[in-house]
């Protein structure tokens, strides 16, 4: 076999030249000096004060005057850190008298060197100069050109280089892929699995650019639920006369990327048509909002509860004026393009920090002046012919205020899917207090402690931004429904037509406590759990314990509940999304290692078992389809059900054994090995069957018989049989030669196709396993050498059109991906035989160190080093355990949860000896 080697145009990683998400800025922290100042107004410190764009408050001014015949004596102003910094980017902001306007000057630095600083805008607009990374003591600015007298700056930001970001949230990145991504991809107002879910709404979609869309110019609203199928409670900060019965397109403001903060637990942006800075941070349960206004004014804060938003239709509202500076009451949610329960109703609360001057409403064209109460419309029609998308007339409330410039306006809103006594509960308990910094502090010393369970040294600047980036989604998307009571919806009551549940009837239910009064587990709504055994349970069950123990609590819960593991359970409900029982596997891996703080795995096979059975999740509305499955091994007309129901059943099997159930064992494996009833011998694929025994088709790239997949992708997708399949395709040369001709053919396409099709493709889920089955087949080399190609072509872009294969990141399963394919593990079987084991490829980074949770394993721990890693360097030519050699490209689940070293030594051949024990 050839050597395969990285070819020369991947060893130089991505060079990114695109706008990027910001870290802390450090300028507060330096020391402020200037030529002159006009007065103890205007003193030099004000650039460093966070008044920006406020005309005669938070400015620096000098005493520059200017002569008869037009000279000025320009100012300076300088700011010095006590350590050397390296940064990369200054924005600087010209005073908002437009009287005055600083225009252009240049930057110096310690070391000498400077940047010459063009077309300042004069009204206080930003100017964002970014530049190769420099270190530096101090940095002045000197004003070379303008126009007036007491020339300043409003401001001056300046943000770290990448050398010098100090946490994990200085690398992640939201921008990216938010050009493709879905209206919940992109949610900064967002703890880990957090209830509330808020961000800026700039593109009034679904998918492929919905939610916040980095080229988008305009911001609609900010929505509060950022859900799977959940959406709404729109907030918008306006001034003057808006008249909110027209709607988004009438009340959307301009906004600049230039001046925008983006991190997780912390969004700032510049409302331009309203002259207001906006800040969002949250609780688990709360969001809280900070309004800066640059002019005097008549605010008005609209709460919009009326009309689509993202994924849903609100309609229905009924708000009240529930004290001088609050706002309750709920609305309906209805319109859900991928089913669920018809209707689900969101309590919310909203707390101002002064009283209402007046508190205005209106339900469509109707306009109220000066209301206690309102009650919205009810009216939703679809928007176009055929389009599961509804619209509905707006409704809502607006809070208003006369405002000076300098004055910040605090908002703070919860949610319930209970009440509203539960949403106030909620916002009593998270957030009792006015501090913002303080609730922005608290939020992002969470987001450090959950992205550095997995901290990781060398690669590059790019790879470690892509790496938390990957991270943060894998704990974004997927959202907790139970209030802090431990009271939560249950919607599984209703009649099902195809994916939803008319008349779908709330019932509260309330969580088990544990002995100190703590619900013992959450529930949540979420996207489908479809093939998550290669992404989310390896990743949570490695890293993230609890999170896996909780979700297979929750799933249980459900089936109590409804009777049905719910495959994407929406508000309590279900969502009947994608296919087969993928909670089989989720459950089954936590099993597997001993994950079952807060479930019974007595409870949980049962469910399982039933939901394997007719009237089950795994078939559901496919009885006579599953019986001839379970008599000639292939589901009629449909290889990718075949695939998935022998895996599960594969999966359900394995945790029979364990349990000792012999007899049950025997009949779920005897269920997953039928597959190769299935298996084409001439085209050497699994192919869909008809029940007569023909072949529905026999086109290797046709999606017909597959589930967003092919025969290609379906086929090495096989998750539990490998050996089997190798065997069936003439042996493991056969097996890999075949699939490594299908990733040379998919290579030049980044390895990222439509469903269905190509031959390899990781902008889904079906193929996101391909590049492990080489190891499967004796051959760990060819692993990983493609792993290192698809994670740089597929995974490795950082731009706003490109990071997870341009298609569907599915709340995190790309992300995790990603982030198992950077620290060098994953699991074909994503945990859920009996002795679970991930297999090793190449790490990217030189040192990975993961925190092992001690609630669960003994080891505090586990580390992965190599040495000569680079982006040639892709394959393993030794390894060490613990100081000991080490031969198996398998790593078991029992020696990483005791913690410990594996070494892995690379090189740029492959080492065809190393890993085949």
């Amino acid at each position: 076999m050839a050597i395969l080697r990285l070819p020369s145009l991947l060893i130089a990683l991505f060079s990114v030249c695109a706008m990027y998400a910001s870290p802390y800025n450090i300028a507060p922290q330096s020391r402020v000096s200037a030529s002159s100042v006009l007065d103890e107004f205007h003193k030099a410190e004000n650039v460093t004060d966070q008044l920006i764009r406020i005309a005669g408050k938070g400015e620096w001014a000098s005493k520059s005057t200017e002569t008869f015949w037009g000279a000025i004596d320009y100012p300076w102003i300088q700011l010095d850190w006590e350590q050397e910094v390296c940064i990369d980017k200054v924005v600087l902001y010209d005073r908002a008298d437009e009287k005055t306007h600083t225009a252009s000057g240049i930057l110096h630095f310690s070391d000498g060197s400077r940047i010459n600083v063009w077309e300042i805008a004069n009204d206080g607009r930003p100017k964002v100069v970014t530049f190769p990374a420099r270190k530096t003591r101090w940095l002045r600015f000197e004003v070379t050109d303008g126009d007036g007298e007491h020339l300043g700056l409003s401001e001056i930001e300046v943000y770290p280089a990448p050398e010098d970001y100090k946490d994990y949230v200085s690398w992640v990145d939201p921008y990216i892929e938010s050009a493709r991504g879905r209206y919940f991809f992109f949610i900064t107002g967002n703890q880990p699995f957090g209830m509330i879910g808020a961000a800026p709404l700039t593109r009034n979609k679904n998918q492929y650019g919905g939610g916040y869309n980095y080229n988008s110019t305009e911001v609609l609203g900010f929505p509060q639920v950022h859900c799977w199928m959940l959406s709404g409670l729109t907030l918008m900060p306006t001034t003057g006369q808006v008249d909110p019965t027209l709607g988004e397109q009438h009340w959307k403001s301009p906004f600049s990327h230039e001046g925008e903060i983006v991190q997780p637990g912390y969004h700032r942006l510049y409302l331009e048509k309203y002259d207001t800075w906006v800040e969002q941070t949250a609780t688990d349960y709360a969001s809280f909002y900070r309004l800066t206004y640059t002019k005097d004014c008549e605010a008005e804060i609209l709460l919009n509860l009326g009309g689509y938003v993202g994924t849903s239709t609100m309609i229905n509202a009924q708000v009240k004026r529930s004290g001088p500076n609050e706002i309750s009451g709920s609305f309906d949610t209805m319109g859900r393009l991928w089913g669920g329960p018809d209707v689900v109703r969101i309590f919310f609360v909203a707390e101002f920090d002064r009283p209402f001057n007046v508190l205005d409403g209106w339900a469509g064209a109707d306009y109220k002046h000066d209301v206690y109460e309102i009650q919205g419309t009810t009216d939703s029609k679809p928007q176009a012919a055929g389009w599961s998308y509804y619209d509905a007339s707006t409704s809502g409330v607006s809070a208003k205020y006369k405002m000076e410039a300098g004055d910040r306006l605090q908002i703070k809103m919860a949610i319930s899917y209970v009440s509203v006594n539960n949403a106030k509960e909620n916002l009593k308990q998270s957030c009792n207090h006015w501090n913002f910094d303080r609730i922005c502090r608290e939020s992002q010393t969470e987001w450090n402690e959950w992205l550095g369970r997995i901290d990781v040294k060398g690669g590059t600047d790019v790879q470690k931004r892509k790496f938390y980036t990957d991270l943060w989604h894998t704990l974004l998307g997927r959202h907790k429904i139970d209030d802090f009571n431990g009271e939560y919806p249950d919607y599984t009551q209703g009649v099902r037509q195809g994916a939803h549940t008319l008349q779908a009837r709330m019932i509260v239910k309330q969580l088990r406590k544990d002995k100190n009064g703590q619900s013992v587990h959450h529930m949540y709504n979420s996207d489908a759990f479809w093939l998550t055994q290669w992404n989310l349970n390896t990743l949570w069950g490695i890293a993230y314990p609890s999170v896996l123990d909780d979700f297979a609590a929750s799933l249980i819960e459900y089936d109590l509940n409804g009777d049905l593991l719910p495959r994407g359970p929406c508000a309590g409900g279900y969502s009947y999304i994608m296919s087969g029982c993928p909670a089989t596997s989720l459950i089954t891996s936590a099993y597997q290692r001993n994950i079952i703080h807060k479930w019974s795995p007595k409870a949980g096979y049962k469910a399982m078992k039933k939901n394997h059975a007719k009237g089950g999740m795994l078939a559901l509305d496919m009885n006579k389809e599953l019986d001839f499955y379970v008599q000639y091994g292939y589901c009629p007309d449909n290889a990718g059900l075949t695939i998935q129901w022998a895996f599960e059943d594969w999966a359900l099997s394995e945790m029979a054994a364990r349990m000792g159930m012999k007899k049950d064992y025997t009949y779920y494996r005897k269920r997953s090995s039928g597959w190769p009833a299935s298996f084409n011998n001439e085209k050497k694929l699994i192919l869909p069957r008809r029940k007569d025994g023909s072949w529905l088709h026999t086109d290797l790239t046709s999606g017909v018989g597959y589930i967003e997949a092919n025969a290609w992708q379906a086929t090495f997708g096989l998750s539990h049989d490998i050996p089997r399949l190798a065997e069936l395709m003439g042996g493991n040369d056969s097996l890999c030669s075949l699939l490594n001709d299908a990733f040379e053919q998919s290579a030049p396409m980044d390895f990222v196709y439509g469903y269905g099709s190509g031959t390899v493709s990781y902008a889904n889920q079906p193929g996101c396993s391909n590049a492990h089955v080489f190891s499967h087949a004796g051959k760990p080399w060819m692993t990983q050498y493609w792993v290192r190609r698809v994670k740089e072509q597929a995974y490795g872009a950082v731009t706003p059109d490109k990071g997870y294969g341009g298609h569907d990141e599915d709340q995190g399963q790309m992300g995790g991906i990603g982030v198992l394919m950077a620290v060098g593990l994953f699991s074909l079987d994503g945990g859920s035989r009996q002795n679970p084991m991930y297999d090793i490829t190449s790490p990217v980074f030189d040192e990975v160190t993961i925190q092992l949770d001690t609630a669960y394993y003994k080891g505090r721990t586990f580390k992965i080093k190599t040495y000569n890693n680079s982006s040639k360097n892709c394959y393993i030519q030794r390894a060490r355990l613990n100081g000991k050699e080490y031969n198996s490209y398998q790593l078991p689940h029992m020696v990483l949860e005791q913690g410990g070293v594996l070494e892995l030594w690379l090189g740029d051949t492959p080492n065809m000896q190393w890993g085949i024990l």
